[in-house]
């Protein structure tokens, strides 16, 4: 029988966890109910549709071989309530609700991911809290495993049978062991060591320009905290027209104008503090999908990154925005898999013994690559819904690392813009003071924009 062994940089977000610093994503969907038991028809649904996902059925654990590695496989006591709650907050809005779930880590013992469903107080709204452990699901994973609970998806899977083991695999292992045939063994030696040189200049580039990006630069307190373990949410929500008002003044991306919004509000929101902006370029650490477009999402994570210098010092919203769409350009010209924000590849290169032993050193490292994690998930164009409830927001959560106080998450959905910003609670206790200045820096950019003859 074969083994479905984690990838390296599955194994790797497995292995930086701990219970301070959980390692799992999440989104916030916020529903128009249909119905005064509209919350308690959504968790039955999902606790049913779960069942029929194979995907969500499978848990983590350790393996022989290879030494250190860990696999999925099926959770003989899958139980759907184990996964799925109720929520009957007594007065607090599904924000504060998902802030206090997301700093709970998932249960390690079983499939890692939960579904919060969190009644509204008028039983004319609810919210579903999902929660996706990063060594399940990136962001294109865990839309996909989401999605699959909606209305509409495909049919429930029965479970599947392992897979037969194929001629050229050695089964009893554990682990997939290609067979050689001898005649073709020097060419296959060639070709491995030239992988292997490719391998090692690949991380050379990619360490150099990790040590680049830690020239000296002033910090600020306010992103980088000693851990605290609670968790606080806030969300912003505008019109995609606004953005595209921008983008078409100043060209470049969509995606640049929301990470010029993200720099334009921290400098609102620190001088709203009482810190000075001057000579900060916080490192922003935007993530990269590195599947192919059009492809099924897959199992395991495939991504790497582009790190990007923040001008939060410059007074300018157009300036700044300038400054980003310059340094994006840079890191696409570059491609995924150069300079330091591509640090996610190197774990491809670490045996899984050494994740294992060494996660919780690489967990220490977080706030010495990057100051603030931007990412943006992609929603489908379509409207979704839950037992007939219409999907009405969603706000993305990223995981917030060790010695970080802040991560934001975007995605675009029906029309509109929704950050999810997610804090360490005693670090920014003044969250929802950020929101306010990124929904200023928008209409700033917007204003600018249309004074540009």
């Amino acid at each position: 029988m074969t083994t479905d062994l984690l990838s390296p940089l599955d194994l790797a977000f497995w292995h930086i966890e701990s219970d301070g610093h959980p390692m799992h994503l999440g989104a916030l969907g916020v529903f128009t109910a249909h119905s005064a038991a509209a919350a308690d028809q959504a968790a039955d649904l999902l606790a049913a549709r779960s069942a029929g996902v194979p995907q969500l059925r499978r848990r983590i654990r350790d393996v022989w071989l290879p030494v250190g590695g860990a696999a999925w496989k099926p959770d003989p006591g899958f139980s759907p309530q184990h996964h799925v709650h109720l929520v009957r907050p007594a007065g607090a809005d599904p924000h504060t609700v998902a802030g206090m779930l997301m700093q709970r880590p998932l249960d390690r013992a079983r499939p890692p991911w939960e579904a919060h469903v969190i009644a509204g107080p008028d039983d004319t709204s609810f919210a579903v809290l999902f929660k996706f452990h990063h060594a399940l699901a990136d962001g294109l994973r865990a839309l996909a495993l989401a999605a699959a609970l909606f209305d509409g998806a495909p049919p429930a899977e029965r479970p599947r049978p392992p897979r037969a083991p194929q001629p050229q695999e050695a089964a009893t292992t554990g682990f997939p062991i290609p067979l050689l045939d001898p005649r073709r063994l020097p060419g296959a030696i060639r070709g491995r060591m030239g992988d292997a040189m490719g391998d090692i200049g690949q991380a050379l580039d990619i360490g150099a320009a990790v040590a680049r990006a830690n020239w000296p630069v002033r910090g600020t307190g306010a992103l980088t905290a000693p851990a605290g373990g609670t968790r606080r949410m806030a969300a912003v929500a505008f019109d995609l027209d606004d953005v595209h008002r921008v983008r078409k003044v100043s060209g470049g991306t969509v995606n640049d104008v929301l990470i010029a919004v993200v720099a334009g509000g921290l400098r609102r929101w620190l001088e709203g503090r009482g810190e000075s902006s001057s000579e900060l370029a916080p490192r922003a650490l935007i993530p990269v999908s590195r599947r192919r477009p059009g492809s099924a999402p897959g199992a395991g994570n495939r991504l790497s990154g582009y790190l990007v210098r923040l001008p939060v010092s410059d007074p300018e919203p157009l300036s700044r925005l300038a400054t980003v769409r310059a340094a994006m350009d840079r890191n696409k010209d570059a491609g995924p898999s150069r300079g330091a924000g591509a640090v996610a590849l190197l774990a491809d290169h670490v045996p899984p013994l050494g994740h294992r032993l060494g996660g919780p050193v690489v967990a220490q490292a977080a706030r010495l690559l990057f100051d603030i994690l931007v990412t943006s998930v992609p929603l489908p164009g379509v409207n979704l819904s839950l037992g007939g409830s219409t999907l009405r927001e969603v706000y993305p959560l990223a995981p917030l690392a060790r010695g970080q106080s802040l991560a934001v998450a975007v995605s675009t959905y029906r029309g509109t813009v929704h950050y999810g910003l997610i804090a360490d609670g005693e670090a920014v206790p003044d969250l929802d003071d950020l929101a306010a200045a990124i929904t200023a820096e928008l209409a700033a950019l917007r204003e600018a924009a249309e004074a540009v003859p």
